[in-house]
């Protein structure tokens, strides 16, 4: 640890104490946290409010590292062994002890028991967890999915296995993106089912899992998720409100529609054409009510929450990111299921392609769109994600999605830069659409020529052009042929 590291303070992962305290409780409960969360580290000789480095007597730093090992031994069960070390910071001496993400979890301090005694890190702080918590902490230590277990008090008929298994087809049907890929969609059954974890059987008769009932919206979970529309940047004011449950997919197809309903929709110009384009790109949206629904903990009463704010969409998910999880692995495309069986039956029902696929798909949606990257908050108790309406690089002119008939009825409105109605005959290109017509020319001369080509014929940097390209390729406008060495590129008008 470095003077730099010590003066940005305490955090979710690191702790300050001045002493070694004499009641080694006021930091066991920190040992605990981290190891039942990412793991962390308490240095001994910082003061946590003045960040000043205190130190200890070289006389007697080896007896405290030694009375902390024991103390770590002695109280924590499944036991946990740090990594205690010396440090010179500024010249003093400091004691690290350093604890591991933990697999026995959850870590509990053996005086207070299980009930009272399990600890997780919270915002930089240590606190007790709670029922859910806990509950959470069990099945990950053991390996064990929340949705595979056996939903208790829900009984369910043949008529009622037959009745998802049709919905799924459905379902799977639906979203299929071609023909070759709903061609190919095979009909689901029992045996799909138990191999999944949708249902358990036992002694030759099926039983509901905890993802049967949250499939169906049946069996006393309340599952459900929250819309809401708000006048400015905080919850202050509602405009709207709804809450949706059911069958997971209902909730998603009437929370995507809620969002659509609530934000703008512009005109943009495709070659000689008006086109529809939504603030935030549609699939993102779709994307990130789906991640939010089979990622999220369903041991937490809370529900998903989809908030319209004036500047941003919001999506709140339940629970904390699961163990081996983390904000910077899960936007790299790392994949960590908290519920398998769901997850089976989202990627049958074509709801999800690939794992872990998805967070990666939205960033660069949202950024093609030229807006900023989604910000990801908490991931603690719950996992927020941020999209930020109104597009950076553009000065294109929007229009609420409740107020425009284009697209909906047939009616055709556009606007003008001064918000006005042009009646459909001519909507003016802005900055970008005019950067975009003349990256169209340059590939129209010059087909085979490398992205850095483009960017230095434009005077824009290769990172623009390449989100250009996405864009234009995402909307179907240029295609790529030859060879990936040697690519010769299509326009399509």
């Amino acid at each position: 640890m470095t003077i730099e590291e010590v003066l940005a303070g305490e955090s979710k992962n690191v702790e300050f104490k001045e002493n070694l305290p004499e009641k080694n409780i006021k930091y066991m409960k920190s040992v605990v946290a981290f190891a039942n969360g990412t793991g962390g580290k308490i240095i001994f000789g910082i003061a946590d409010k003045t960040r000043e480095v205190v130190g200890f007597d070289k006389e007697d730093v080896f007896k405290k590292m030694d009375a902390i090992a024991n103390a770590v031994s002695d109280s924590c069960e499944p036991a946990i062994i740090p990594d205690i070390t010396l440090q010179t910071i500024d010249g003093k001496t400091v004691i690290v002890v350093e604890v591991s993400e933990g697999r026995q979890r959850p870590y509990y301090i053996k005086a207070l028991g299980r009930d009272g005694g399990v600890y997780v890190r919270v915002a930089g702080t240590t606190r007790l967890a709670d029922e859910y918590m806990v509950k959470e902490l069990l099945f990950e230590g053991s390996n064990r999915y929340y949705d595979q277990t056996l939903c208790t008090g829900l009984n369910v008929t043949d008529e009622d296995i037959d009745a998802l298994c049709k919905a799924m087809k459905e379902q799977a049907v639906r979203n299929a993106r071609t023909e070759e890929q709903k061609a190919s969609i095979k009909n689901v059954g029992r045996q799909q089912l138990r191999s999944w974890g949708v249902l358990i059987e036992r002694d030759g008769k099926d039983y509901p899992s905890n993802a049967f009932a949250i499939l169906t919206g049946n069996g006393g979970l309340h599952v459900a998720t929250q819309c809401g529309v708000f006048k400015g940047t905080t919850k202050a004011v509602f405009v709207d409100r709804r809450e949706y449950t059911g069958p997971l997919w209902e909730q998603i197809d009437e929370a995507f529609q809620f969002v659509l309903r609530n934000i703008h929709l512009g005109a943009t110009i495709v070659g000689i054409y008006r086109q529809d384009v939504y603030e935030i790109p549609p699939d993102a949206i779709r994307e990130l009510i789906i991640n939010a629904m089979v990622h999220r903990s369903y041991l937490d009463h809370g529900t998903i929450q989809v908030a319209v704010y004036d500047n941003r969409l919001e999506i709140t998910s339940p629970g904390k990111l699961p163990m081996g999880q983390t904000m910077e692995r899960m936007k790299e495309g790392y994949s960590k299921i908290r519920n398998e069986a769901l997850a089976h039956a989202f990627a049958y029902m074509n709801l999800i392609e690939h794992w872990g696929s998805g967070i990666p798909r939205i960033i660069d949606k949202v950024k093609a769109a030229g807006l900023r990257e989604p910000e990801f908050i908490g991931g603690e108790v719950d996992l927020r994600i941020n999209i930020y309406r109104g597009q950076v690089d553009t000065n294109n002119a929007m229009i609420n999605a409740d107020d425009t008939k284009d697209g909906v009825n047939g009616v055709d409105y556009g606007v003008n830069d001064a918000g006005n109605q042009t009646n459909g005959t001519e909507v003016p290109l802005n900055k970008e659409q005019t950067r975009i017509e003349k990256l169209l020319q340059i590939i129209e001369k010059n087909p085979s020529a490398t992205q850095a080509y483009y960017a230095e014929k434009m005077g824009i940097s290769k990172r623009t052009v390449s989100r250009m390209f996405a864009s234009l390729q995402e909307k179907g406008r240029l295609v790529q042929g030859g060879t990936k060495r040697k690519a010769n590129w299509k326009i399509i008008r």
